[in-house]
């Protein structure tokens, strides 16, 4: 399929590598000029294992490309990725800002059908908002579908984590997107979960803050066990061993972090 990623930072490169390392024939969009000329080049401006080599063999099987279009990038694409940053504000609120621009550059460029997916980490209901935003500004009569299918990516393995990702969560309201997204899906193995676009988006929350709550647990129980004498890796393990809690992130260090997490 022709796929179109908004966005070439950490989420969006490494998705529209992945993609194109499954067959799939991928633009990547970027409004820095410097950025793309080094994509263009060769050079990879985050490190992630296996992304460079990842990078350079699907640009050299031209299924890779990248462009500072988003007019380009809105014409390739049958599905357009948005990958762009939400960034926190002071009053902790988040910054949806870039997606509005880039909803806004979708709907000028907007000619025929296309599925519009919320790939950043955003807050519940931003789909509706950006339904709302494209079909405000595009030409009437233009269809278009919006879909959540949010990232689960760990820095340090992403390109492992969406090769071989636990699950796949897509959200939306219709059947002809919904069934467009399984299809760029099918050479990646494992469940797909299908639901709502607001259930989408809130599953993105629930996760990190359940694991930024194990982290802090697995601190706190640090403390506990320095205080008592008892031996926080046994602890870990013990309570652990349980299936109804898991031994993943019980352990103690210097807590969590990373832009997406709450």
């Amino acid at each position: 399929m022709k796929l179109t990623i908004i966005g070439s930072g950490y989420v969006g490169l490494t998705t529209g590598a992945c993609f194109a390392e499954v067959g799939h024939h991928v633009v990547c969009v970027d409004n820095d000029p410097k950025k793309i000329e080094k994509l263009v080049a060769g050079e990879i401006p985050i490190y992630e294992p296996g992304l460079e080599a990842l990078v350079k063999k699907n640009v050299a099987a031209r299924r890779l490309r990248f462009t500072t279009s988003t007019e380009e990038g809105v014409d390739h694409g049958e599905v357009l990725f948005i990958a762009v940053p939400t960034p926190p504000q002071e009053d902790g609120s988040v910054d949806l800002s870039f997606m509005e621009k880039v909803a806004r550059e979708i709907s000028q460029y907007l000619e025929s059908y296309r599925v519009v997916v919320d790939k950043s980490t955003v807050p519940v209901r931003t789909g509706e908002r950006v339904a709302q935003t494209i079909r405000r500004y595009a030409k009437p009569g233009v269809e278009f579908d919006v879909v959540s299918n949010p990232e689960f990516l760990r820095e340090g393995s992403a390109v492992e984590d969406l090769m071989k990702p636990d699950r796949i969560v897509i959200g939306g309201n219709s059947d002809r997107a919904l069934a467009l997204m399984q299809k760029i899906y099918e050479p990646f193995v494992a469940p797909v979960l299908v639901t709502d676009i607001n259930s989408a988006e809130l599953i993105k929350h629930a996760a990190n803050s359940f694991l930024a709550l194990k982290i802090s647990y697995a601190n706190a129980l640090a403390e506990i066990c320095e205080a008592s004498g008892a031996d926080v890796l046994k602890v870990a393990e013990g309570i652990g061993a349980d299936k109804r809690i898991g031994r993943g992130f019980l352990n103690a260090g210097l807590g969590y972090g990373g832009s997406c997490f709450p």
